[in-house]
């Protein structure tokens, strides 16, 4: 039994106790607006607008005649758009100057990696250069490889630092991490010393794509979160093309020099960031809400919202969704991720499911070795290489721009089914150039089309999904998971590339990408929600009505019943 006045509970239960059990059940979507009315209406799947205005004057805004239901005090179980659970997105809420430069900030982490990639793709053949390393195709495999298995431990280590000491000292290691590695590497006389150097960048990368985008998405606001964070994958896009650049630069330079030349220039940027998170990043809010340090976070948030808005709602509605998700975390045990409630487990298998689905389609594998594709569509010329990867680069690059605003207004699913289908057809066409006498022309559309179409949807999208999907009490955790399985996935996808290639042919193997493409779009059509626009702290109601997942949702009845006011003379059973 629930105590307290009708008035005062959450709206669930104002509706069981006026209606029997078959007049009310919970929509997937729950799209709900400031005046209407709580009937359910099985045929249109939503609230409808007749009828309980009518019967319950009690709960309304200035009685009866004023038709206003107060949603404020009374919706905080139902989930819905908005920044908090008293706004349900009906006001135009810019971004603010503040929110632009601290998500730019925290988005230059991700050109690590994006350099990385785009530096050892100009640098691969160099390293093989007989007068160099003279690397084998297996060493050159596990070096590109075992950058994704270091960044995987990097990713699980990240959940610990950035939990307990906060998302800027997190940002802090991870470039660290870098620095150190590349420095090591471009010094390295030896394979092994430049493993070892490997090894420090591979932790620094993983540890900072673990924070990334956590972190712009705990500073923006609900209603263009969608567009902040894909200003990570523009970032990775940045530093791919940068590292493109530097092959060209380089292009004239004898080859043992021009790849330490170029491995050296990687320094430049997470120096960059160590300068911007000590004078200029503030910390996340959730975290700092998190650590009991409220005016903290509500300081953060006058300069991530306008002028007047009230912020104290946006920090009471994160203590609420901390508070709900620890209360769901007992109810299921210590162990919420490894044995997850049904609203759990469906936040774990979107958000993981997003992580390995990115590296799956093989992106990492054909950035890496784009060179040797390149080369076999029949272009040998490394200047002409080269100037056909910063083309395609610039493509990759404009394309993430246009997702970026395309997420909050189209929503996820439609880009990520465009994005798989687009990749799927382009894999089909990459295969058919290496069995033409002369795919060179083709060759390069192709795989034009495939980077395109990957970062419409999978590339900036890959990343997020796991970042607003998991709850606020294991969203570090949940994303050290998801990066490390990201890595994971990347590391065997890539260190297999031209073994597997060369067993089953070019064509094989990305006939064999175009299929896995079309399975990733059936896993997503069958498993993906739509979060557009759905506050941080809203996910994890939103999930538990989606899987009707009791454990979320009886936290979610025994807060409001202990926050909504003190009880009174009425009993609900």
């Amino acid at each position: 039994p629930v105590v307290g006045s009708v008035e005062h509970q959450p709206l669930f239960i104002q509706q069981a106790s006026t209606h029997p059990p078959s007049a009310f059940k919970l929509s997937r979507t729950f799209p709900i607006r400031r005046k209407m009315n709580f009937d359910y209406d099985e045929n249109n799947r939503n609230l409808s607008a007749t009828g309980y205005q009518n019967s319950h004057p009690e709960i309304l805004e200035g009685g009866p005649t004023n038709g206003t239901v107060n949603i404020l005090s009374h919706a905080s179980h139902v989930s819905h758009e908005g920044e908090h659970h008293n706004d349900f997105g009906n006001g135009d809420i810019p971004v603010s100057k503040s929110t632009k430069i601290f998500a730019i900030c925290a988005a230059l982490n991700s050109c690590n990696l994006g350099f990385d990639i785009g530096v050892n793709t100009s640098a691969g053949q160099l390293l093989q250069d007989a007068n160099s390393l003279g690397l084998s195709n297996t060493q050159l495999e596990i070096f590109n490889g075992s950058l994704n298995f270091f960044a995987a431990l990097g990713a699980i280590a990240a959940s610990a630092i950035s939990d307990r000491y906060g998302r800027r000292r997190g940002f802090i290691v991870a470039a660290i991490g870098f620095i150190i590695g590349v420095l090591l590497m471009a010094f390295a006389q030896t394979y092994s010393f430049l493993m070892f150097g490997r090894v420090f960048v591979g932790l620094g990368v993983g540890f900072g794509l673990a924070i990334d985008p956590i972190y712009i998405a705990e500073i923006s606001p609900a209603k263009h979160r969608g567009r902040l964070v894909t200003w990570s994958e523009i970032a990775t896009n940045v530093g791919i093309l940068l590292g493109f650049a530097s092959g060209l630069v380089f292009d004239q330079v004898e080859p043992d020099s021009a790849w330490r030349l170029m491995f050296t220039i990687g320094t430049i940027m997470p120096v960059t960031l160590i300068i911007l998170v000590l004078c200029v990043m503030p910390e996340s809010p959730r975290w700092l809400v998190k650590e009991g340090r409220e005016a903290e976070a509500q300081d953060v948030l006058s300069h991530v919202y306008p002028q007047g808005y009230n912020t104290s709602a946006v920090v009471n509605d994160i203590k609420d969704a901390i508070t709900r998700e620890r209360a769901a975390e007992q109810a299921v045990g210590w162990g919420v991720i490894l044995s997850p409630s049904p609203g759990f487990k469906r936040m774990l298998l979107v958000g993981i499911g997003s992580a390995i689905a990115q590296q799956i389609v093989g992106i990492d594998a054909v950035q890496y070795f784009m060179m040797y594709i390149i080369e076999r569509t029949g272009i040998e010329s490394r200047t002409t290489q080269s100037i056909v990867l910063i083309f395609l680069g610039l493509l990759k690059l404009a394309v993430i721009f246009i997702a970026g605003n395309l997420f909050d207004s189209r929503g996820r699913r439609p880009l990520i089914f465009m994005s798989l289908i687009g990749m799927s057809i382009s894999c089909f066409l990459i295969a058919i150039t290496f069995v033409m006498e002369d795919g060179t022309v083709l060759g390069i559309i192709a795989l034009a089309i495939y980077l395109s179409f990957f970062s419409l949807g999978m590339g900036p999208g890959a990343w997020l999904i796991p970042s607003e999907v998991f709850s606020t009490t294991i969203r570090a955790k949940a994303m050290s998971l998801a990066t490390f399985a990201n890595r994971v996935t990347a590391t065997i996808v890539t260190s297999t590339f031209l073994t597997v290639a060369d067993s089953i042919s070019f064509e094989g193997y990305f006939s064999m990408l175009g299929v896995v493409c079309l399975l990733v779009l059936l896993y997503f059509y069958l498993y993906l929600p739509e979060t557009k626009g759905r506050s941080l702290e809203d996910m994890s109601v939103y999930f538990a009505e989606i899987t009707g997942d009791t454990a979320i949702l009886e936290a979610e009845k025994r807060l409001h019943g202990e926050v909504g006011g003190a009880p009174s003379q009425g009993t609900l059973a």
